[in-house]
């Protein structure tokens, strides 16, 4: 008798999530009528307000994560790609892969604004709130530099390829820029708006999301194949560290406050790596989440991880929001 109460205390304990789980899934907000492949997020931390670029569907979707609930879907994009918000203007600025390049959006009444032509596959988008400056990769390979305020194109630089995933320095001019094709991180100089150094990515291929870790002078690139991180001095741009990680990733965050990196994979995995010293990390967690899950934001003043699920057959369309711990 007594071993039966034992295994089943075993088995009600194996139920039940762990304390060491390093996320924790909280809630789920239904993307309705949302068809295809999602692309990137951006967060307005003043109204708490997600907004979702759902590249299959021609439209960005609007949560309140505060309320958990679906605002509005705003359409008229053509492949949106890469959004950002910026703040101080109260606009979002939305990237599409096809037709214009760079499209306003009104921050509280979602109205249209005005557009920035940079031509076909504007991707990535980041905003410098110190310099009031928004930067767009595009192209077969291009960084520019845009004033929001004028919505005006104010230089640009090319590259060796089109750009993927890049990272801005704050106590810096620089701009890490991911170009896959030519197996390269370019590195810009932001004021002159220059290539000043090529780092080569050799360990692995198609390096597509990228995390900087400043203070430690480290730079995460998200490779695809083989599945890998690869670490990088930011000093010299030499590759000191690299590791397995989730397949077909798009997204990767590191969160400075617990030392980790949170990898999404559409191979349907989120990765938690926890850095153990200098540049060794040890995989903490291998969540079980979506097929295509791959895109993702990372907002440690919430300490939350949000990640986009496309609907494919009975899986629907939806943003699942994990607290870190």
């Amino acid at each position: 008798m007594r071993v039966l109460i034992v295994i089943a205390v075993v088995l009600f304990a194996m139920q039940l999530p762990s304390a060491q789980e390093p996320l924790t899934l909280v809630r789920s907000i239904e993307l309705p009528h949302v068809e295809g492949r999602i692309d990137h997020l951006a967060f307005d931390a003043t109204s708490q307000r997600l907004f979702v670029a759902a590249l299959g569907n021609n439209t960005v979707e609007v949560l309140d994560v505060k309320a958990g609930t679906h605002m509005k879907s705003v359409p008229g994009f053509h492949e949106p790609q890469g959004i950002a918000v910026v703040s101080d203007a109260k606009l979002v600025a939305v990237a599409n892969g096809q037709g214009e390049g760079l499209q306003f959006l009104n921050a509280g009444d979602y109205r249209a604004g005005p557009s920035v032509r940079l031509g076909d596959d504007s991707d990535n988008v980041r905003y410098d709130v110190s310099a009031k400056r928004l930067y767009v990769g595009f192209g077969n390979g291009a960084l520019a530099s845009i004033d929001p305020s004028g919505a005006k194109k104010l230089a640009d630089v090319k590259l060796a390829g089109h750009p993927e995933s890049f990272q801005l320095e704050r106590s810096g001019a620089r701009i890490f820029v991911n170009v896959p094709n030519a197996d390269q991180i370019a590195v810009v100089d932001r004021g002159a708006m220059s290539v000043v150094a090529t780092w080569p990515v050799i360990a692995a291929k198609a390096n597509f999301p990228m995390a900087l870790d400043e203070a430690n002078h480290r730079l995460f690139v998200g490779c695809r194949r083989p599945a890998k991180a690869l670490v990088y001095d930011t000093t010299g741009g030499k590759e000191v560290g690299s590791f397995d990680i989730v397949g077909d990733t798009d997204d990767l965050f590191y969160d400075a406050a617990r030392k980790r990196l949170y990898v999404s994979g559409g191979e349907g995995f989120i990765d938690v790596f926890q850095n153990q010293d200098a540049n060794r990390f040890a995989r903490l967690a291998h969540i079980a989440t979506a097929a295509g899950a791959r895109t993702s934001l990372f907002v440690p003043e919430q300490n939350r991880l949000y990640l986009a699920v496309p609907h494919r057959g009975s899986q629907k369309a939806e943003i699942r929001i994990y607290a870190a711990r």
